[in-house]
């Protein structure tokens, strides 16, 4: 019989989601609502009587402390009635996942379900709102637009009107073959396109002549093992192919850009070190492992999780977080997560609704989504998230960017594995079902606003606790020695763990002993599904058994699923009927390279003209309430960066813990004081003007942020993640060479090199307006870059924060005339300068220097000249330490020609010129602290008080001058989202 539970807040208890939906609601321009909720259990079994539905109510789904329950048959008049906080009038809504989609929280349930003693009993979730305020018409546009996506989910408005829960009816097998022959190639690309291949033209006619050439036809299980393998999102085919590229500097050609620049300065900087190279494994694996101390290495993984996102933003960044964490476990023989990242970039969240094209999720409710996907993963698992940053564009309107990372520890001797043929391929974790269907391919094609009906099988929905399951029960059977390689199942599910993994020696698979979620999957649906939660191992056969009693001793499942056959092809079998079979050669090496044609024409530099004023304390504070400046607190305080009790620098710092701070200092081996840094870079408002200025920005922000906390900067590794429009565009992908470029030239310079990284192109939003036009929305070119660093001794490490009176600052490297993309130029709509450029050689001497300073104790406190510049950086290390700041800046190191005093003043205080610190030294230490830095430009430019105020002056005239509470409102004001 099927039941229902209504959990909702006890008498006198507040409807926290409730507020919620009403605050979101009259944002949305739906006023005056009232509203109830009510968490919903759908339970169903055989044999389930009143008794036992009641019993389940109280034992597993109700908090009696603060919760009240009702149960009955579904539907039932008592359960759809409003709860006594609303009018008894108020409409009842109910939002339900999709048949298939995957509902950890039911599945936590039937398992404590179970553990009470209740076999095969059935669960669903819903949830229940009732609303009162709202017509018929306007009460389905609020469900659609803030309730429910059409995505993952079904809106109901009443009763639901079902009798028992839907489920899967078993699979009849067909072998189905796809029609290759006699299609012309508009035939092919549209074979393409609607089987949700997305592959080129060139790539459907190889497969065409190569199928032709064995004188048959590919099964559909082929077809989508080459679209998987083949797709931008797993073989980079844009960064690894083959461009001629033209600048202003003349033409030049690569047969692998990838490696002719990223690649290439790692190699040239082993090359030079010889036996002091502290590089591991690069570019290689799932992630990229450098030396860390006797006895371990750290590994650090940065993916981008973009199109998911845009459908589901919460499943998107959930599983964009869930993935990463896999990729560190697949590294080597499996690393242990220890830390976290994320970047977002997202629409300004004020939006109007009105203003939203067809198909696109309101930016709150992508924030919202995207933070809470990240929260409840990381939290659940336990891994604190440590780092990150957030950007705001109106073009990431169609498409916001997610990037999620993850650091972990690996013991030396199990930094590499490789299968041996005859292992056994084992399936460890979750279940596969349809979630995540053309997840690989989907994630290369640009959005559409039909992309949410047609591609939402390509979005999953992640079981962190499942995760959590299979990460100890992986490093248990790691350090038992039970398994050969590892790798995670991610893009492609089956197709590109085992393909991958069989590439060298080739393997058999039995896709009917791939453990399901339900019945009615298909064989191709079984090998492409990118269900969570799974990880595979190639298992020696004498290892099996004590494999399979490791984990079933945890409650995770093992299966056996494949063998790898040394046979160099990957052969398909469902229940011993043959239903692909595919040379590995053809999969890894025979896909046609991309050959494209770029250019790139710098925009003509316009010059920069600041306002005729004496004054700008207005603009500082509009400055520190600009979205890309203002406090990201909301987000932070959600995110658990103290479990593992190794967090030593926080993401907020200061003496009330809410001053922005620089970078994370993790200290991941508690027996230890040597420490982790954790950083990045990004700024994308200079990729407008230059995105090799843009690039190099950001690897110089990613260095410089470690280096302000006490890293070592000759012990730096980069991540490139590389988000960028339609590169099928020579502009647009030549401004991605270029950025690229710029990141083999700074590599070398700092002597940093990239370890790892990914790409994620075609992020690109159309639609049709109103007149029936298509109009394209396409993200800024977007480069993040992440640094992981060492401390020796995470005692030394500093903050950002002031720490007492009568301290000196210094400020520590030149400004120059780089008003272009500035937030002084963005808050006053002003136009025109240069962006930031970097001098590697200062650069690397700076860095160097700073390093011994910090290193030797003689700075209190340090931070890092970004966004804002000069006057940002003091305004935020007054207010987060409670001191008063008086500073010159005339005294700033100042280069570059100038059309008058009005912009040398806009530059000293709002430059965004690289390379660049403040620093507050103990009025004893300021000699040393000078003589560390000789050769480096540097300059006394005020001192800290025992008073409330920032006090800035130019040429000893006030320029600035305010309270610090006025400062920190301005900073914290624009995101304090409830």
């Amino acid at each position: 019989m099927l039941w229902e539970v209504d959990v909702l807040p006890a008498e006198g208890r507040p409807d926290r989601a409730a507020e919620r939906l009403v605050d979101a609601a009259a944002h949305a321009g739906f006023e005056g609502l009232s509203v109830a909720t009510a968490r919903g259990f759908l339970v169903e079994g055989d044999a389930l009587d009143a008794a036992a539905a009641e019993r389940i109510a109280n034992g597993v789904f109700t908090d009696s402390v603060v919760e009240e329950r009702r149960v009955g048959s579904v539907d039932c008049d008592s359960l759809s009635a409003a709860p006594s906080r609303v009018a008894a009038s108020a409409a009842l809504v109910q939002v339900l996942p999709k048949v298939g989609v995957m509902d950890p929280t039911a599945q936590s349930a039937e398992r404590a379900i179970a553990d009470l003693g209740l076999d095969g009993v059935r669960v669903r979730t819903l949830h229940k709102y009732w609303i009162a305020g709202l017509d018929g018409e306007r009460l389905g546009e609020l469900g659609r637009r803030l309730l429910a996506n059409d995505a993952i989910e079904q809106l109901v408005v009443g009763p639901l009107g079902i009798e028992h829960l839907p489920s899967g009816a078993p699979y009849q097998f067909e072998l189905k073959h796809v029609t290759l022959a006699g299609l012309d190639d508009d035939a092919l690309m549209r074979l393409s396109k609607t089987q949700q291949l997305y592959l080129q033209l060139a790539e459907m006619q190889t497969i065409q002549k190569w199928f032709a050439d064995q004188g048959r036809e590919p099964t559909d299980i082929e077809l989508e093992t080459l679209a998987q393998t083949w797709s931008e999102h797993c073989s980079h085919k844009t960064l690894a192919g083959r461009i001629a590229y033209r600048d202003e500097n003349g033409e030049r050609h690569f047969e692998s850009m990838l490696k002719e620049t990223i690649f290439a300065a790692t190699k040239q900087l082993q090359a030079q070190w010889g036996a002091e190279d502290w590089c591991v494994s690069v570019f290689k694996d799932n992630a990229g492992i450098v030396r860390f101390d006797e006895t371990d290495n750290v590994c650090f993984k940065v993916e981008t999780h973009n199109h998911p996102s845009a459908l589901e933003p919460y499943g998107g960044a959930n599983t964009g977080l869930g993935g990463v964490i896999r990729d560190t476990l697949g590294t080597g023989l499996g690393a242990k997560p220890i830390a976290s990242t994320d970047v977002f970039c997202f629409a300004p969240p004020d939006t109007a609704d009105d203003t939203l094209p067809p198909g696109v999720l309101a930016p709150r409710r992508v924030m919202r989504g995207v933070v809470e996907g990240v929260r409840d993963y990381g939290n659940r698992m336990g891994i604190p998230t440590v780092n990150g940053a957030i950007c705001f564009d109106e073009r990431y309107l169609g498409n916001p960017l997610v990037f999620c990372g993850n650091v972990g520890l690996i013991p030396h001797d199990k930094s590499f594995g490789q299968p041996q043929p005859g292992d056994l391929a084992v399936s460890i974790g979750g279940r596969t079902g349809r979630d995540g269907i053309h997840g690989a391919t989907f994630s290369s094609a640009e959005l559409t606003s039909e992309s949410e009906s047609l591609s939402g099988g390509a979005v999953q929905i992640g079981n962190a606790v499942e995760e959590k399951k299979v990460a100890d029960v992986l490093l248990e059977a790691r350090d038992r020695g039970l398994y050969t390689a590892v790798t995670d199942c991610g893009a492609g599910g089956f197709s590109s763990a085992i393909g991958e993994m069989g590439e060298e020696i080739g393997a058999e698979v039995w896709l009917e002993k791939a453990p399901l979620k339900y019945d009615g999957l298909s064989y191709t649906e079984i090998w492409i599904s990118e269900a969570q939660e799974r990880m595979v191992v190639s298992v020696p056969d004498d290892r099996w058994d004590e494999l399979r009693e490791l984990c079933e001793s945890e409650g995770v499942e093992a299966t056996a699923i494949a063998r790898f056959t040394p046979t160099g092809n990957l052969k398909l079998t469902y229940h011993g009927e043959t239903v692909g079979e595919l040379p590995m050669a053809l999969l890894h090496e025979g896909r046609p390279p991309v050959v494209r044609e770029a250019t790139y024409t710098p925009p003509a530099v316009t010059p920069f003209t600041a306002p005729k004023k004496n004054d700008f304390t207005e603009d500082l504070h509009k400055i520190l309430g600009s979205l890309n400046v203002a406090s990201k607190e909301w987000v932070i305080r959600q995110y658990d960066h103290e479990v593992q009790a190794g967090s030593v620098v926080k993401p907020l710092v200061g003496v009330a813990s809410d001053g922005p701070g620089d970078a994370a200092v993790v200290r991941p081996k508690l027996s230890s004081h040597r420490g982790l840094v954790i950083g990045c870079g990004i700024n994308p408002r200079y990729g407008d003007l230059d995105t090799y200025r843009m690039a190099a920005s950001a690897i110089d922000e990613a260095i410089r942020n470690c280096v302000a906390v006490g890293a070592d900067p000759s012990r730096i590794a980069l991540l490139d993640n590389f988000c960028w429009g339609d590169c099928e565009r020579s502009e647009t992908l030549g401004s991605l060479v270029r950025a690229a470029l710029a990141c083999h030239d700074l590599s070398i310079a700092f002597e940093a090199p990239f370890v790892s990284g990914k790409d994620s192109l075609n992020n690109e939003f159309s639609f049709f307006d109103a007149d029936g036009a298509k109009q394209t929305i396409a993200i800024p070119p977007t480069l993040l870059i992440s640094a992981m660093g060492q401390i020796d001794d995470v005692a030394k490490s500093v903050t950002m924060d002031l720490k007492r009176a009568g301290s000196q600052l210094f400020v520590v490297g030149e400004t120059h005339n780089e008003m272009g993309g500035s937030h002084f130029a963005l808050v006053n709509e002003l136009t025109g300068g240069a962006a930031p450029t970097v001098n590697p050689v200062v650069a690397k001497a700076t860095f160097a220097a700073m390093h011994t300073a910090i290193h030797e104790g003689l700075a209190l406190s340090c931070h890092d000249l970004s966004e804002g510049g000069l006057a940002v950086a003091l305004a935020e290390m007054a207010f987060a330490g409670g001191f008063g700041v008086e500073a010159d800046a005339s005294s700033t190191p100042l280069t570059g020609d100038y059309a008058n005093d009005y912009d040398r003043m806009a530059a000293a205080l709002f430059s965004e010129s690289n390379t660049r610190f403040v620093c507050e030294v103990a009025d004893e230490h300021a000699d040393r602290f000078a003589a560390c830095l000789e050769g480096v430009p540097h300059a006394l430019i005020g001192h800290t008080f025992d008073e409330d105020g920032l006090r800035l002056k130019w040429n000893g005239a006030r320029v600035v001058e305010t309270g610090l509470a006025s400062l920190k409102e301005a900073w914290q004001a624009p995101l304090r989202m409830a």
